[in-house]
């Protein structure tokens, strides 16, 4: 292997791991005085746009859960998402550094741009790489739906909760 080619795959490596060390959802924050949950611009690395979630002052324990439940959600596939893009890209580059270098081509032109592969070749990345983390799509996936039926479950039952305290208000407002 040359020495560019080592130098430039000891960089990427680098590179990904300080990214997956920094990796933080967005820093996009809503007014203080908004009562309305917030979407922020998409992360840079997951490509999902975060949620800000308001929090009332009076939240019932049962809106509290909720919210959490919707927050560990919106974090778990950021954290997913973004792990799942950085991998993509590097096995990506590795992918194409490979069949540049079997072809006996340089990963840069004379010219200085960056040599590429055509479409059919790419085409083999992408099946392998999407037959490779099928397991890991599946269980996500399915993690996801579970989630997001028990967030449905629970807005009912918040739901539920606000229309019977309100129906108790309007029977204390009346018997008195």
């Amino acid at each position: 292997m040359s020495r560019v080619v080592a130098w430039a795959t000891l960089r990427r490596a680098f590179k990904l791991r300080e990214t997956l060390q920094h990796l933080q959802v967005s820093r996009f924050c809503p007014p203080r005085k908004s009562c309305h949950d917030w979407i922020g611009p998409p992360d840079k690395y997951s490509n999902l746009q975060p949620v800000h979630f308001y929090i009332p002052e009076n939240e019932s324990p049962l809106e509290q859960k909720l919210r959490e439940l919707r927050q560990e959600t919106q974090e778990r596939n950021q954290q997913f998402w973004a792990n799942q893009n950085l991998t993509f890209l590097k096995e990506k580059e590795e992918f194409i550094d490979s069949r540049l270098k079997a072809k006996g081509l340089e990963l840069r032109a004379t010219s200085g741009q960056k040599a590429t592969l055509n479409a059919e070749e790419m085409a083999d990345f992408y099946k392998e790489f999407l037959s490779k983390n099928f397991r890991k799509h599946m269980y996500c996936t399915r993690d996801w739906y579970k989630r997001n039926f028990a967030i449905t479950f629970f807005m009912g039952k918040v739901a539920l909760e606000r229309i019977w305290n309100k129906l108790r208000l309007k029977q204390k407002k009346t018997s008195n």
